[in-house]
């Protein structure tokens, strides 16, 4: 007799593609498979991106972003939405309208600075995603540029990261981990709604090649929460993830290669 195999959770990406294979959806896809959920994907914009930086970017008209997201949401259903790359308001807009209409954890990962400087959201953007988007987040994960793009809160040191959360959760999201990798010493990150606060450090390695971090945190959150578990264990699993593949990150190019998200499935 043949057999039905069990349907993994389903978890969806928003964001752009980065051609080197880094970072972005294709970022995104990876982190899905190993943490053993199904990934699939709404195509914001393509870039040309390498080792090096963004050559180009070309983001796609809301009318193909909004109908690649309701055919996937309205046949295969989906447990959680991930938004990374939205480069324009009308973008921004469009992804803020789907998702207030998909009742399911959103972790929104507010891109707006690439791993090397690049600018990948539109100044006049910034506001859409402040009073439209983030208050769609069950999580946000903002980084130290971002927080300071955000609310103009800068953050030196890490007392500062209390400073920076509630300035974003000001924005509406029900939790936010801001990301403290930017900051000298061991790696540490502070999730928090307001009330609890959860500090969540581990040991800084020394591999240059750190290219998608972001968004494969915010995805790897995106799969715990898909799975059933709660904002603090989601992020915790998420971290110990990202900091195995940061460890295990690799060389490609002249630049800065990527985490490697298989590390897991390469160790005996």
């Amino acid at each position: 007799m043949p057999t039905t195999a069990a349907v993994p959770p389903r978890v969806l990406t928003v964001a752009g593609s980065d051609s080197g294979g880094g970072a972005g959806i294709q970022a995104d896809l990876k982190t899905m498979l190993a943490l053993g959920v199904h990934g699939m994907s709404v195509l914001t914009a393509v870039t040309a991106q390498n080792s090096l930086g963004v050559q180009g970017a070309w983001e796609l008209p809301p009318e193909a972003v909004r109908a690649q997201y309701r055919s996937v949401v309205d046949d295969i259903g989906v447990q959680a939405v991930k938004t990374g790359m939205l480069a324009s308001a009308a973008l921004v807009g469009t992804v803020a309208q789907l998702l207030a209409d998909t009742v399911v954890p959103v972790v929104v990962d507010p891109v707006g600075i690439s791993k090397h400087g690049d600018a990948l959201l539109a100044a006049e953007a910034l506001e859409s995603v402040r009073t439209k988007l983030l208050p769609l987040a069950t999580v946000a994960t903002p980084n130290l540029d971002e927080v300071a793009q955000l609310t103009g809160v800068e953050v030196a040191e890490e007392q500062d990261m209390r400073r920076a959360a509630a300035a974003v959760l000001a924005f509406g999201p029900r939790w936010v981990v801001i990301k403290g990798g930017h900051l000298p010493g061991e790696a540490v990150d502070l999730l928090t709604d307001g009330d609890k606060e959860h500090w969540l450090r581990s040991p800084r390695h020394d591999n240059r090649h750190t290219h998608g971090t972001g968004c494969t945190l915010a995805s790897a959150i995106a799969c715990g929460l898909a799975r059933g578990q709660n904002v603090p264990t989601a992020v915790r699993n998420a971290k110990t993830y990202v900091t195995g593949a940061i460890e295990a990150g690799f060389p490609l190019g002249a630049g800065i290669g990527p985490v490697d998200h298989g590390w897991r499935s390469r160790r005996p």
